[in-house]
C-alpha cells in the first residue's frame, strides 16, 4: 500500500514505515503528524485517487529527526590570500509514516 500525500508545495509518494524528509516544522521528536491531503492512494491493486483529495483519508507519521550538526564548506588557494569559510544546516523534519488511513 503506498499513498501521495501533499505538504506545502511538494508531494510525497510513501509507504507505511517509510522515512521522508519534510520541510521544517516546529515538532518535538516523538510527536504524531497528520497530512489530510491525500491524493492518491493505492491498496492492493486498487487506486483512488482523489479530486483533487480523497475525503476522510489521511497519512499519520511520527517525527523521528531534527537537524544538529551544520555543514562546513572551506575553500583555500595556496599563495594566494584566498580563503573562503562558510557553514549551513537546512532545516528538515525528518518523519516516519506510521499508518495510511483510507476510508
Amino acid at each position: 500500500m503506498y499513498a501521495v500525500f501533499e505538504d506545502g508545495s511538494r508531494q510525497y509518494r510513501v509507504q507505511e514505515g517509510e522515512v521522508v524528509k519534510l520541510d521544517f516544522r516546529e515538532a518535538e521528536i516523538g510527536t504524531s503528524l497528520e497530512f489530510a491531503r491525500v491524493l492518491l492512494a493505492a491498496k492492493d491493486g486498487a487506486t483512488t485517487i482523489g479530486q483533487p483529495v480523497i475525503a476522510g483519508a489521511r497519512v499519520v507519521t511520527e517525527v523521528v529527526e531534527l537537524p544538529t550538526t551544520k555543514t562546513f564548506i572551506q575553500k583555500f588557494r595556496r599563495r594566494k590570500n584566498y580563503r573562503r569559510f562558510k557553514g549551513h544546516t537546512q532545516p528538515y523534519t525528518s518523519v516516519r509514516v506510521k499508518q495510511i488511513v483510507v476510508p
